[in-house]
């Protein structure tokens, strides 16, 4: 697709830039966040000439990257952004990729016969599993009569339906990870599990998408089309192109009941949506009014409150705003004046940062009590290009002291003049249209006018004629229209309410008793604040594609034409059809249904309105489905912070009002997702970032095309570029779905944000290699023929076996509590550290003599221990990554043909069932022995006895404990690759040879390893000389840095910490420096050696 051109001068003033910060770069000036001259790139050794010249050479080669960066920006642009050659074609990739080629037709189960292969491979382990998963009914509530640990419970929720028009993204992943993990652990604990998948029609984006397409293939307009055509135009759309994010929700294997799935403008559901809106207008919750509205004219609709977004502008800002060319300045207070009726000397100046809408002034309001204008109380203005005259009324709801005291009422353009006008009886006159035009009523100078350009001339007008008074900037709030950019207008229409106040007060009153909870506790303030100041919701859109309202305007034969009526002085009826609300009108008339006709409202109903219904019109309501009666109420609703009050709130007031019922009782929050720079994600920042980029991988050419493919302006597209080029100069690695998910599901999601970094999901990758690899030691480790005991039949005989059962326990005891409190980063990094540290660092290393050793008992013991830990850790893990979990369960033992099919329906794991394992004194002894390997291994890096196995010899004072290390003792020399290991009393006539560096692990034990023959003491001083040396400028520098004067007002708390925590390890590894300098000047002492050499 070809890129927009930018704008000349545009275009002009970016490479001006360009060439401003090449020209300074290569005159060596310092320009501020671009580049430092070389005397601020801090003092080198003088004498280090070859590092200066290295210094020198970096330095040179890292600014001609970054003029040769500036210089691609500015040919970009000056090319009119056409598409880089110099992209890479491939994206960086962790490792070789590993791809399942056995013929395997959908729905069948894979084939795992044969090895696994060398190495983690995402494609590998992730194709061919969702389909079996779907035909095999795993999937499906009703499967959950199969299962043996099956419990009476149930368990329900909805996904939030995602915009039929959309594609995932990270917000969507987010929530697909939460509450799928939240799904599957639900399903293995036996609970009868429903999730419904769903996509909403998406009024506004989806009939925008439409028209672009429209009018991109035919240059039609959709008001060249009937209503019925156009209709029909995006239902094909969506048969074609709706239903790629369900596509989307399967590759991130979202366990939903695609059975069941709901699309909100399906038969069923608009039945649903028509029957909510005649029950709650037969309950009075629902009418007709000519009010104020929100509207935008870019979208040619009305909109709720909270779909305004209000901006708070500190002054005069210069603002684009769709369909007007040029930016628009905003925060400036004109003031004009009113010359007074009959009294050419007397006027009064009124104060508006809107001087386009004076044409719908009615009156000018003062306070009762402000002396400067009781003289004119009563009289009245001129208004100058109207000729109207306006009363001067006082209120006492007039701020003195804002702007000059006297305010313009203008009813049909701001809600306070409204309701101002209303207390006074003033009449409403609207001078702008539905387009953001002026209308007749202003006169034909300005009729048809844009109204930003109508402001440039009224103004003109007002300085013509000598009633402009100056104008300063202002701080104000400026609503924006939170779909388009457009700002709000306020217009005078009819339109259809839904009465909030009560629903509004039981949803409050769910929540204060209790009924209704909130994870994080937090969003229950806002849910007060919000619900204690709710206004009516206007549900009217003035769109075609949508629920259209079922109300009708009466018309009686032989009356005037629809279109020569007031809109609102006719008489409307609601009906579930049009012959339900013919027989209505008639009764209401007296007439008979022939002598009626009805026309029935365009408009159609706000898509929240209909998204406040999925719970239960999802499962069939209005009827008495089977489905409704099993699984609703909804157990839980999971979704973004962000949709508090745009979906939560109306689902819990529609939900209670039509079924008597809560639509869910807990409702958990997620964060927002942001970049790993904490920004929010923008496209115009170019940190978007599509999960199926993650999951596949992506180069860096694939997000700059699928970057400049979008609708941004060109300036726009310039920065994201940039920006992307800097977050992943070599594209996006290929991770998988497990590893995004964990990653996702590792951070907390109960805060304010998420700053997601795509190295935390390269992390998660690698360990899922490191699970990967576990498997293929544990599946060798038990050979062929092994069949594995029940759970409650396995007792370790070994410590090591002992412990890690226990740990097993604790781990699982840990995500059963921390599942139920919906802290999924708790459970997925418990479940995290057993695999990692417990498992892989401790366990399996610990195990290899054994496994080596022959012993036909002892290799029964740990082959029964291997398998069970593997099985029930796989079954922690398999919520968070189904696919490599599945693959690698299929492959274990099993105990007999009686076992769950899949590990989806596998019992999780529960620590009744695993009390007999629990061992805390265990735990407790290992802990010492840990104490002393960290302390082996800590003199082995110091030492930097890299591949040496020294003799290493404990001495304890303490009987218990030096049965301990007796117990250990195997384990203990494995774990601190001691090439042998001795316990001793310490009692008299015992000591280690001399030849050991010793360190004190506690208060009864020591640590002895012999570095005789393992290191040169000579050559070990002096580069322990070298480091010590650069340690302690470091040291210096930094101390002296806190001690400058400003240094305690300069400097945030942060960043203090940070420095402190840096001296305290500074000091800390120069005080073991120290230690092991001591132990080479003895060791070469010893030797024969002269230590002044050593140093020198």
């Amino acid at each position: 697709m070809p890129s927009a051109k930018l704008h000349l001068g545009t275009r002009r003033n970016l490479c001006s830039l360009c060439h401003l910060l090449l020209h300074a770069e290569k005159r060596g000036w310092a320009v501020r966040g671009v580049w430092r001259s070389y005397s601020q790139a801090g003092k080198l050794d003088p004498k280090s000439q070859v590092g200066k010249m290295t210094h020198l050479k970096n330095k040179a080669e890292k600014q001609k990257r970054q003029r040769e960066r500036l210089e691609s920006i500015e040919a970009g642009l000056a090319a009119g952004m056409k598409k880089e050659t110099g992209c890479q074609g491939k994206s960086k990739a962790l490792k070789n990729t590993v791809l399942y080629d056995i013929p395997t037709i959908a729905g069948q189960k894979k084939d795992t016969s044969g090895p696994l292969p060398t190495s983690y491979s995402p494609r590998y382990v992730e194709a061919a599993w969702y389909t079996w998963w779907v035909k095999e009914g795993f999937f499906k509530p009703e499967y959950q009569h199969q299962l043996p640990h099956q419990k009476s419970e149930t368990f329900s929720l909805s996904i939030p339906p995602p915009n039929v028009t959309g594609s995932l993204h990270l917000g969507h992943a987010l929530t697909v990870a939460i509450e799928d993990a939240l799904v599957r652990w639900k399903r293995m604990q036996g609970y009868k599990v429903l999730w419904v998948p769903g996509a909403d029609h998406a009024g506004i984006a989806t009939q925008a998408v439409v028209e672009r397409k429209i009018w991109k293939e035919r240059g039609a307009l959709r008001q060249d089309l009937t209503r019925e055509e156009f209709l029909q135009e995006v239902w094909n759309w969506k048969e074609e192109k709706g239903n790629e994010i369900f596509q989307q929700l399967k590759v991130m294997g979202a366990s939903l009941d695609w059975d069941r799935v709901c699309f909100t403008m399906d038969s069923g559901f608009s039945k649903a949506v028509t029957e909510a809106f005649v029950r709650l207008h037969e309950q009075g919750l629902v009418y007709r009014e000519k009010r104020l509205v929100n509207w935008s004219c870019a979208l040619r609709s009305a909109l709720s409150d909270i779909e305004v977004e209000n901006r708070q502008l500190g002054g005069r800002t210069e603002l684009s705003v769709p369909g007007f060319q040029g930016k628009v300045p905003f925060g400036v207070l004109v003031t004009f004046a009113y010359k007074v009726e009959g009294e050419e000397d007397e006027e009064l100046s009124v104060a508006t940062t809107r001087p386009e809408t004076m044409l719908g002034d009615v009156a000018v309001a003062v306070h009762p009590d402000d002396s400067r204008y009781t003289h004119l109380q009563g009289k009245r203005l001129c208004h100058p290009f109207t000729g109207h005259l306006l009363p001067i009324i006082t209120d006492s709801t007039v701020e003195q002291d804002l702007g000059t005291g006297a305010v313009k009422v203008t009813p049909a353009h701001s809600h306070a003049d409204y309701e101002l006008g209303r207390g006074h009886g003033l009449p409403s006159v609207s001078v702008i249209a539905e387009d953001g035009t002026m209308t007749p009523e202003c006169g034909e100078w300005l009729q048809g006018l844009n109204r930003f350009m109508a402001r440039e001339k009224v103004l003109a007008a007002l300085k013509e004629r000598g009633l402009y008074r100056g104008a300063k900037e202002h701080p104000m709030v400026l609503p924006l229209c939170s779909r388009s950019g457009d700002v709000i207008e306020n217009l005078l229409k009819s339109q259809w309410f839904v009465r909030c106040e009560a629903m509004a007060q039981r949803a409050l009153e769910a929540v204060e008793s209790g009924y209704l909870k909130f994870t994080p506790k937090f969003h229950e303030k806002k849910w007060k604040t919000w619900l204690s100041n709710t206004s009516d919701w206007c549900i009217s859109r003035q769109l075609w594609w949508g629920h259209q309202i079922p109300a009708y305007r009466v018309l009686i034969s032989g009356s005037p034409n629809i279109g020569e009526q007031e809109e609102a002085d006719g008489l409307w009826v609601v009906g579930r059809t049009e012959e339900e609300a013919r027989r209505k009108a008639a009764g209401m008339l007296g007439k008979s249904v022939e002598a009626l006709e009805l026309v029935r409202d365009a408009d159609v109903l706000d898509t929240w309105f209909s998204s406040g219904l999925f719970p239960f019109a999802a499962l069939g309501w209005p009827h008495k489905t089977a489905d409704l009666q099993q699984f609703y109420p909804n157990s839980l609703l999971e979704t973004g912070s962000d949709l508090l009050f745009f979906w939560v709130a109306r689902m819990v007031m529609l939900g209670e009002q039509l079924t008597g019922e809560l639509p869910f009782s807990q409702v958990f929050l997620h964060s927002m997702v942001r970049d790993a720079h904490g920004r929010k994600m923008s496209k115009s920042l170019g940190n978007v970032i599509d999960p199926l980029h993650v999951i596949q991988g992506a180069s860096l050419q694939t997000l700059q095309e699928k970057l400049q493919s979008s609708n941004l302006d060109p300036r726009e597209i310039a920065i994201a570029m940039e920006g992307q080029r800097q977050d992943f100069p070599e594209g996006i690695p290929e991770c998988g779905t497990d590893a995004l998910r964990f990653a996702l599901c590792s951070y907390c999601a109960q805060g304010d944000s998420i700053n997601l970094n795509v190295a935390a999901v390269e992390t998660a990758n690698r360990f899922c290699n490191k699970v990967w690899n576990a498997l293929k030691f544990t599946l060798a480790a038990l050979g062929e023929g092994f069949t594995p005991l029940r759970t409650e039949e396995v007792f370790a005989s070994s410590p090591m076996d002992r412990w890690i059962l226990s740990r097993l326990y604790h781990t699982v005891e840990d995500c059963a509590q921390q599942f139920e409190e919906c802290e999924l980063h708790s459970v997925a990094s418990s479940v995290h550290l057993f695999w990692l540290h417990d498992f892989c660092d401790v366990y399996l290393e610990s195990v290899k003599p054994v496994l080596r050793s022959g012993d036909p008992v002892r290799l029964q013991s740990t082959r029964q221990t291997l398998c069970s830990c593997v099985d029930l850790a796989l079954r922690l893990l398999s919520p968070f990554m189904p696919f490599l979990t599945e693959e690698l369960w299929q492959r274990l033992p099993k105990m007999d043909s009686q076992a769950p099919p899949s590990i989806c329906v596998a019992r999780y794991p529960s620590p009744e069932h695993l009390a007999h394992w629990c061992h805390p004194e265990e735990e407790a002894n290992f802990l010492v022995v840990q104490e002393v390997v960290r302390v082996v291994r800590s003199l082995r890096a110091t030492y930097q006895l890299t591949k040496a196995r020294p003799a290493v010899y404990l001495v304890c004072s303490e009987p218990v404990s030096h049965g301990v290390y007796e117990k250990y003792q195997e384990p203990l020399q494995t774990l601190s690759l001691a090439g042998s290991l001795r316990i001793l009393h310490d009692s008299e006539g015992t000591e280690p040879p001399v030849d050991c560096v010793a360190v004190r692990t506690n208060d009864h034990t020591s640590v002895y390893v012999a570095l005789q023959g393992l290191v040169d003491p000579p050559k070990e001083l002096l580069k322990l000389a070298s480091r010590q040396q650069k340690l302690e400028r470091q040291l210096s520098d930094l101390t002296a840095r806190i001690q400058e004067a400003r240094y305690q007002e300069q400097v945030s708390l942060k960043t203090k910490s940070d420095h402190q925590q840096k001296i305290s390890l500074l000091r800390s590894e120069l005080e073991r420096m120290e230690q092991a300098i001591a132990t080479f000047q003895k060791m070469t002492v010893r030797q024969g050696s002269c230590p002044d050499r050593a140093e020198s």
